[in-house]
């Protein structure tokens, strides 16, 4: 079952072209357009370091039990030295090149819009992608549906999903602090140490950040206070340097934040 209004968003384009990285928003976007238009949307993925590796084998696995088809592509902001330069307009180049590459396949195939699983959140942050989004025509169905993060989660868990209350998954770019230069090898620490700390210590939260040669982890403040867990998160991270050390050795040090998560903190010169 899914609410009218936003079937009914989604009907009136008529065909869509919709990028899907793997997160709860645009996983349920994209479930909701398939079942809405069926072949009528197309479904992109932009292939890339920066997506955790979690998000993309998620969406696979969505695609496979919903049905649909994803077509992968890679977006080129790795080429691109503006985007690797990290400046605090980082994700304008991003989300340009990916909308630049989904109007090429909206052209192909003349589908009518070309949508995002931006909701009303996100419009009150900072966020540079969606003035690339606004440039390139990209259509928000849950900001036109009045849809919040919130809403997103209870419809999502009102069809039955298993994706209703995953963790927020931004790009893995954004661990690298604004100023370090993006690259392969820091994409990958970052997936790699997430990876382990979840899996050496059962959490659905968990963050390293790089800035410069140095990266920090970050968990809920929480689980920092609780002697048992914070000893396992301390072997972890010994554990983390160790993997550093031997893949990723441009990275000097790793610690566990004392001051745990809190968004965005790599994100340096906000306006």
């Amino acid at each position: 079952m899914m609410p009218t209004d936003i079937q009914t968003i989604l009907a009136g384009y008529g065909s869509c072209v919709a990028a899907v990285s793997g997160g709860v928003d645009s996983l349920l976007l994209a479930v909701v357009a398939h079942r809405t238009l069926g072949r009528g949307a197309i479904l992109v993925h932009a292939s890339s370091p920066a997506v955790p590796a979690g998000d993309a084998a998620r969406l696979r696995r969505t695609a496979r039990d919903e049905g649909f088809a994803v077509r992968e592509v890679d977006a080129g902001e790795m080429r691109d030295p503006r985007y690797l330069q990290n400046p605090v307009d980082r994700c304008y180049h991003c989300k340009s090149h990916l909308y630049a590459a989904l109007a090429g396949i909206a052209r192909d195939a003349g589908a009518a819009a070309i949508i995002s699983g931006t909701n009303r959140d996100d419009l009150s942050d900072y966020r540079p992608g969606l003035v690339a989004a606004r440039e390139a025509g990209v259509r928000h169905p849950f900001v036109e549906a009045g849809m919040d993060k919130a809403a997103i989660r209870a419809m999502a868990r009102s069809m039955g999903l298993c994706f209703a209350d995953i963790p927020a998954s931004p790009c893995l770019g954004s661990r690298i602090h604004t100023g370090t230069a993006i690259t392969p090898q820091r994409l990958a620490a970052v997936d790699a140490a997430e990876r382990l700390i979840r899996e050496r210590c059962g959490l659905t939260l968990a963050r390293c950040r790089i800035d410069g040669d140095a990266a920090r982890v970050e968990v809920a403040p929480e689980i920092l206070h609780d002697p048992g867990m914070r000893a396992g998160l301390e072997a972890a991270v010994a554990e983390i340097g160790r993997l550093f050390a031997d893949r990723f050795p441009f990275l000097a040090t790793v610690d566990l934040d004392p001051r745990g998560y809190a968004r965005g903190r790599a994100f340096v010169g906000k306006p």
